[in-house]
């Protein structure tokens, strides 16, 4: 068998080992410490804006506590982007509240401004305001984040913007993650940079982050013996895990580029491929890291199975879009505003290999690949259209056999 081509394996560099043999130097192995404390400054000089930074066990674990700090309780209703992982939408749920799932748009595929009004309109009228609004920078592309801000702020919402897989995305020129209230960030092992397992919480509010710390270290009051007046949860990053994150800070310019690269490398040797669209940058606007190099696969000559099966036969790693939150079936009950534009996406939307370790040769046996399929799908549909063809082919096919 061939060897794998992941989608989106960890990109380890020559700086991280440093960080962490002091870990272990200095004997810093617990949660917190001096990489802990290095890593929030090395993201809050990336981020700017202002911004403090918490780093955490996960994201999921940032959004949770994003909502605890804004007061989020059972039978509260958050409104939340429906084209994402569920990690967006399950902390809504472990507060004992409600998502109300809102669709894309189709430029950015990220929340619609048009049907978060009419979501945030029609829950007011049922005397249920929403209490915070999730939206995400899907695969690495910024949101409409303007017009959601306006949005939000009319109506007086707090905005959590789930930037886990858009590290190094831009809009406007502006660190996405700094525009809301609150942001999150994931280093999970499939992300731009990872320190294995981990998260971040930011936000211009230093008092949020202040808060974050306190509820993320088991909410220990200031005492000389453990005393706690509030509920507290273990989110902490460690001091091992922040020196992998130290490390991967270094070269997080190079990985953005690696990321565009893959996304220029495909559109470009896909160009001619008719059925196959990528989703760029809107507009100057809109600088996306391309986490993950994303297609939509519309066609009457293929279908997205027959590009899925033909790279899992190669051993090439690729996984359909998100399926929406609304179609799950933990969250069928949920309430959703949308015409369908995100089913559509899952419907077509595929995710090819897209990490920064991908060589040359790896990116060009996915195009390979990909083209195979196409041509052999055309050279059937062009045989059963002619009668003669017809024939021939069933003639050749017929003394290979034979031979």
């Amino acid at each position: 068998m061939k060897e794998k081509i992941w989608l989106s394996s960890p990109h380890m560099g020559e700086k991280e080992m440093k960080y962490v043999q002091e870990a272990f130097a200095t004997n810093w192995i617990a949660p917190l410490g001096p990489n802990v404390n290095g890593l929030e400054h090395d993201l809050e000089a990336y981020l700017g804006n202002d911004v403090h930074v918490a780093a955490l066990s996960s994201g999921t674990a940032a959004l949770h506590l994003a909502l605890v700090i804004l007061g989020v309780n059972a039978g509260d209703e958050v409104i939340c982007q429906s084209m994402t992982f569920s990690a967006s939408a399950n902390p809504i749920v472990y507060q004992g509240a409600s998502p109300v799932f809102v669709d894309s748009e189709e430029t950015t595929w990220n929340m619609s401004p048009e049907y978060l009004e009419e979501a945030i309109q029609d829950r007011i009228r049922n005397g249920k305001k929403p209490k915070a609004i999730i939206v995400v920078h899907l695969y690495g592309m910024p949101a409409r984040m303007d017009e959601i801000m306006n949005i939000a702020r009319r109506y007086e919402i707090p905005v959590i913007e789930d930037a886990a897989e858009a590290l190094g995305s831009t809009y406007k020129g502006r660190a996405v993650g700094t525009f809301g209230d609150m942001g999150i960030l994931s280093f999970n092992g499939n992300k731009i940079i990872t320190t294995s397992g981990g998260g971040a919480l930011i936000s211009a509010n230093e008092e949020y982050i202040k808060e974050a710390r306190f509820l993320a270290t088991q909410a220990r009051d200031h005492a000389p013996h453990y005393q706690h007046s509030q509920i507290g949860y273990n989110y902490r990053m460690s001091n091992v895990c922040a020196g992998i994150g130290r490390g991967q800070m270094e070269v997080l310019p190079q990985r953005v580029a690696q990321r565009r690269y893959n996304f220029d490398f495909y559109k470009q040797a896909l160009a001619d491929v008719d059925g196959i669209q990528f989703i760029a940058d809107p507009g100057k606007d809109f600088y996306s890291n391309h986490w993950l190099t994303t297609v939509l696969i519309d066609s009457d000559e293929y279908s997205i199975i027959d590009i899925q099966d033909a790279l899992t036969e190669d051993n090439i790693d690729c996984r359909p879009l998100w399926k929406p939150m609304h179609m799950q079936p933990v969250f069928k009950h949920c309430l959703y505003y949308g015409n369908g534009i995100s089913e559509r996406l899952f419907d077509k939307g595929l995710c090819l290999p897209s990490g920064s370790n991908l060589t040359e040769a790896e990116l060009n046996r996915v195009v390979a690949r990909i083209g195979e399929v196409v041509n052999v799908k055309k050279s059937f549909k062009n045989i059963a259209n002619n009668p003669i063809s017809c024939v021939t082919f069933a003639l050749v096919t017929a003394l290979t056999m034979f031979v």
